[in-house]
Formats: C-alpha cells, sequence, structure tokens
C-alpha cells in the first residue's frame, strides 16, 4: 500500500459455525496484500509444524494472564483448560496502517468484542441449510456420530446469534460469498469473483 493512498483500516471479523466455509474465505482474503491476518495468543502446546507469530503466540499462562492484567487483550477465553485471545497490539497497528485486520473467531468471542464496543465489521457466514451443513461436515469424514452430532447442535446455537452481526453472508457459492464479504470490507472486486 503506497503512503498516498493510505486510509484509517478496519477490523473485519468473521465468525460462523464450523462448516459454513468461514476458514476458506478467510485463506482467500488473505491472497489481497491489503489484508492483514490477526494471529491468537494461547497457551496451549506448540504442535510440529507451527511457527511462534505465525500460527499463533505461544505463551506460558503466567505470560498470558499478565496480558490480561495489563489489558492487552481484545477478548479471550479458556478453552479446554487452554487460554486464547486476540492481542490489541497488532490490530491497532494494521488499522493505523490502512490495513484490513482479519479476525476470525468464535461466535462467542465476536459477541464478546460487540458487547465491549470494539468498532469493526461483523461478519457471519451462514450455510445455506442445515443440511448443506450437515453434508459438508460429514464429507470432511473425520469426525464420529458423536462429534458431528454436537457441531451441529453448536451451529444451531451460533445461527441464532447472528442478528447480532452487522452483515450476514450465505455461503452457498464460494465465489460469491468471497466477494460479498471483499465488498463489505471496502476491497476492490477480483478478476475471479462471478459478475
Amino acid at each position: 500500500m503506497t503512503p498516498e493512498s493510505k486510509t484509517q483500516g478496519t477490523m473485519l471479523l468473521i465468525s460462523g459455525p464450523s462448516g459454513s466455509g468461514k476458514s476458506t474465505i478467510c485463506k482467500r482474503l488473505l491472497e489481497d496484500s491489503q489484508v492483514v491476518f490477526s494471529v491468537s495468543a494461547t497457551t496451549r502446546t506448540i504442535r510440529e509444524g507451527e511457527v511462534h507469530g505465525r500460527d499463533y503466540f505461544f505463551l506460558d499462562k503466567e505470560e498470558f494472564r499478565a496480558k490480561v492484567e495489563a489489558g492487552e487483550f481484545l477478548e479471550w477465553a479458556e478453552v479446554y483448560g487452554n487460554l486464547y485471545g486476540t492481542l490489541r497490539e497488532p490490530m491497532e497497528n494494521a488499522i493505523s496502517e490502512g490495513f484490513v485486520y482479519l479476525v476470525e473467531i468464535d461466535v462467542q468471542g465476536a459477541l464478546q468484542l460487540r458487547s465491549l464496543g470494539e468498532p469493526g465489521l461483523y461478519v457471519f457466514i451462514a450455510p445455506p441449510s442445515f443440511e448443506v451443513l450437515e453434508a459438508r461436515l460429514r464429507g470432511r469424514g473425520s469426525e464420529s456420530e458423536e462429534t458431528l452430532k454436537r457441531r451441529l447442535g453448536k451451529a444451531e446455537d451460533e445461527y441464532r446469534e447472528r442478528h447480532r452481526y452487522h452483515h450476514v453472508v450465505i455461503n452457498d457459492d464460494l465465489e460469491d460469498a468471497i466477494q460479498e464479504v471483499r465488498t463489505i470490507a471496502g476491497l476492490p472486486e477480483t478478476g475471479s469473483a462471478k459478475s
């Protein structure tokens, strides 16, 4: 981005149920040099192939809690005994430099940020129907029937919260959904989007 075109950026927050396509949409948005991805912090153990600062900021619990006390997180939560959170400083830096700061986050975290009045564009990615969502999850072939039922139940709970977002994008056609999110974020149209 050139200095002449530098304007105030924005936080683009994307969430939706598992299987809605939000991760795929986020990956495609990151192909744009104007988009910067939010790297979360966590206290969980680093896995093989992961890189500190790229996949997560890996912190021990004492470091994490010190950052919480210092107000350095936009939001944080405990999930299965590990702490996860979104750091404030990288977002503020990206926005001040005119970038779209992309935050892929669960519904609970999104609603926490919304209730705190954190400015940004809140986008809920929805499947065209729960039948399609179930077919997508089954198509992964990676979950037991019990896990699948739990995910579908959670998806229904998350879907009920969609009215609390600024925008709901129905991912019926991936290219159309990507273009709709790009438009919401004020990003230029891509050549691959349908007209």
